[in-house]
């Protein structure tokens, strides 16, 4: 068979051209596969890694404990929004929530483990168990967990095992967040100062708009939440926006699970915060002081500290823990603003499970 240089041309190119089909139909599925990839990627962030405080604000009330028992809103009036609250005692504003839903509510004992442990069940298989070691273990033996802790740290809602526990941290432990709160120290106390001077919220009231009383022994404790149990609180928010900004800023803040709170906190003289334990020991509570009167103590696993103006303490408030202010009516209150930051022994991965096992309402 005879060829001629025409025909083997010919042949020449039509090779080319399949090589470059062939070519540009590999690298087109690969782009498509890339672009799936990347929307799934978009979708699972923004599902469940989305800070609420970036995205505005929500008027939705907590469902869920987190800072100092299981509440649900109320509004100006003291009356419980959403579903009717009825012969229930009142603290900080709030409604003790009687939910069968909320955990905090719940009694420890199988339900709630069975809650929590299908909630895993369920994060594990939409994303992965790789990871999760300690927060299956903890959610497995909760119920021993919780009852077997010694009186000087008993979280009241969920424990996660081998965390290095102390009373009190240093602010290394957390030091971008701490320094960040204590450059913000004038902007946040001149805010304060508007929100606490404002006029009362109605006639009769002391109490500005925002603020809620809390009950104690004696002496008076007032609170005014930016986000109280993983929900932000939009009419207060709206007005702090220095403070929100600067919430926003926080790098460990625990903005979208229960266990995350961020308020101003008053103590009058003479006032008691009595003795008691915090959710979980998977956050550490943190005080940036304010207004720091002379006899103020705060004291957590037995062991005192005192406040300093300008700068943070930082605890684990699932040890037993109580405050007071023991100063004369001239000193004026104690103001502090706390916010609660993540545990730096839990790692990222723990943390969006336990964003997702405890997210607000679930």
């Amino acid at each position: 068979m005879e060829w001629s240089l025409e025909r083997v041309r010919e042949m020449v190119a039509g090779g080319m051209q399949s090589m470059r089909d062939c070519e540009s139909s590999a690298f087109g599925t690969a782009m498509c596969l890339l672009l799936l990839f990347v929307w799934y990627c978009y979708r699972v962030g923004r599902e469940h890694s989305s800070s609420p405080l970036r995205g505005g604000y929500s008027t939705e009330p907590s469902r869920v404990g987190g800072g100092g028992g299981a509440l649900i809103s109320t509004d100006g009036d003291g009356r419980a929004k959403g579903r009717p609250v009825s012969g229930v005692e009142e603290q900080n504003g709030f409604a003790y929530c009687q939910s069968t839903e909320c955990f905090r509510c719940t009694n420890t004992g199988e339900g709630l483990n069975q809650r929590l442990y299908h909630s895993l069940q369920d994060y594990a298989k939409r994303y992965t168990w790789s990871g999760m070691g300690r927060v299956h273990k903890g959610v497995r033996d909760q119920g021993r967990y919780l009852t077997s802790r010694p009186t000087i740290q008993r979280p009241e809602v969920f424990f996660l095992p081998d965390l290095p526990s102390a009373p009190f941290f240093s602010r290394d432990a957390q030091k971008h967040d701490v320094e960040l709160l204590e450059r913000s120290f004038p902007a946040l106390l001149a805010e304060f100062e508007n929100i606490y001077h404002a006029p009362p919220a109605r006639a009769g009231s002391s109490l500005p708009p925002g603020w809620k009383a809390n009950t104690t022994p004696h002496g008076q404790w007032w609170t005014f939440y930016l986000v109280n149990q993983g929900t932000p609180l939009a009419l207060n928010a709206r007005r702090c926006p220095r403070a929100w900004r600067v919430l926003g800023q926080l790098r460990t803040f625990i903005a979208n699970n229960v266990f995350g709170n961020a308020c101003f906190s008053v103590l009058t003289p003479g006032a008691l915060i009595t003795e008691h334990y915090g959710p979980t020991n998977v956050r550490l509570r943190c005080h940036l002081g304010l207004r720091v009167p002379s006899s103020c103590e705060l004291v957590v696993g037995g062991e005192p500290q005192c406040w300093s103006e300008g700068s943070c303490l930082l605890f684990d408030d699932s040890f037993l823990h109580r405050a007071f202010h023991e100063g004369s009516p001239e000193d004026g209150p104690r103001v502090v603003f706390m916010v609660d930051l993540w545990h730096p022994n839990v790692a990222a991965a723990e943390r969006q499970a336990l964003d997702y096992i405890f997210t607000p309402g679930r």
